[in-house]
């Protein structure tokens, strides 16, 4: 076995719980070489990982998106179609061992272009995708969290994980990046930052603008630097904070690449936010994590081998509801500012 292809196209979150599983079996398998099927939009985050010898973009448009529209599922018939020409092109013959951590149709037939490889994929996954498998990796009840779920396809290989394997990676180039735009923003190299990440693609797990912005300023208060991550597209949201705010954070959303923003978590010393994939980027970076949880459940997707606070409003009957849009977000709002400073203090103290 010395060709292994992973298939985990997105999203973010994802594919940081997909990385110990790469970087277990290449410290396993140091000759291996080591493919990934992934987003075009996390390539750079993929190349930067010595684990990983080729990456394989494909672009298929999201139909579970939000911002979808219509038409997004002919939309995205016909980019599947195109990247599973491209694909064959590529990776027929070329692998021994394909590991399908997607678990869907599509996931199913991208693993058929690598022809000739032994195909594993989790027993109960969805839309039909164990009839493409050669193999299935059995998840036990006492398996909840998605990293763990993964690193069973590790275990079917007879490799156990290490703490080496729980990381992430930037270069120095993306930390030079950083370091120069926190000193035009003004930062002194001894401040303690708190990157804060307040927007996540569903409506039901964002928080109170008037709560980030009265946490972003009592934190302020310490001399402690707030910088609020993201993307461009979550800029009008934080702009929303910003404008209730007493004193002026950083706003770095928008302006860093993800290996980039990588290299600003490994500069902070704390993270606060939701359930998102940066939270599981400064799980990675070992940066301690405060992450406010509502309609997702923290066992299954919280923070991972990194010390963090879980916030929450307790003892609601919604609560883990796993709806993507709400009227009236009874768990979000519960969580009250106090609650979640006292967690960032206590993080910051240890």
């Amino acid at each position: 076995m010395n060709r292994i292809l992973i298939i985990k196209p997105s999203s973010l979150g994802d594919i940081i719980h997909t990385l110990p599983l790469a970087h277990a079996l290449k410290r396993s398998l140091p000759g291996c070489h080591l493919g990934w099927v992934v987003q075009e939009s996390f390539t750079e985050l993929l190349d930067r990982d010595p684990a990983i010898d080729t990456v394989y973009p494909i672009n298929i448009s999201s139909t579970s998106d939000p911002q979808a529209g219509r038409g997004a599922y002919l939309r995205a018939f016909k980019e599947t179609l195109i990247s599973l020409k491209r694909l064959y092109g590529a990776v027929h013959r070329s692998y021994d061992t394909v590991l399908d951590l997607h678990a869907s149709f599509r996931s199913g037939l991208i693993g058929l272009t690598a022809t000739g490889g032994q195909r594993t994929g989790f027993k109960n996954a969805r839309e039909l995708n164990t009839l493409f498998q050669h193999r299935v990796v059995t998840v036990p009840d006492n398996v909840e969290h998605a990293l763990e779920k993964n690193l069973l396809f590790a275990d079917n290989l007879g490799i156990l994980p290490e703490n080496d394997d729980f990381q992430i990676y930037c270069n120095q180039s993306d930390s030079n990046t950083v370091l120069s735009f926190l000193q035009d923003e003004g930062v002194d190299s001894r401040q303690q930052i708190i990157y804060a990440n307040p927007a996540a693609r569903w409506q039901t797990k964002f928080w109170p603008k008037e709560h980030w912005a009265k946490l972003a300023d009592l934190l302020q208060k310490e001399n402690k630097v707030l910088v609020f991550g993201g993307s461009n597209h979550d800029r009008a949201f934080i702009r929303t904070i910003t404008t209730l705010m007493k004193s002026t954070p950083v706003v770095a959303a928008g302006q860093f690449s993800l290996p980039q923003s990588v290299a600003l978590l490994k500069r902070s010393n704390l993270y606060i936010g939701l359930d998102s994939g940066p939270m599981h980027m400064a799980a990675l970076a070992s940066v301690p994590v405060v992450a406010l949880f509502g309609p997702t459940h923290p066992g299954r997707v919280g923070p991972y081998n990194v010390d963090h606070r879980i916030v929450r409003s307790e003892g609601l009957d919604c609560l883990e509801c796993r709806q993507r849009s709400c009227d009236h977000l009874s768990c979000m709002k519960g969580i009250s500012v106090e609650m979640v400073y006292k967690a960032a203090s206590s993080l910051l103290r240890d």
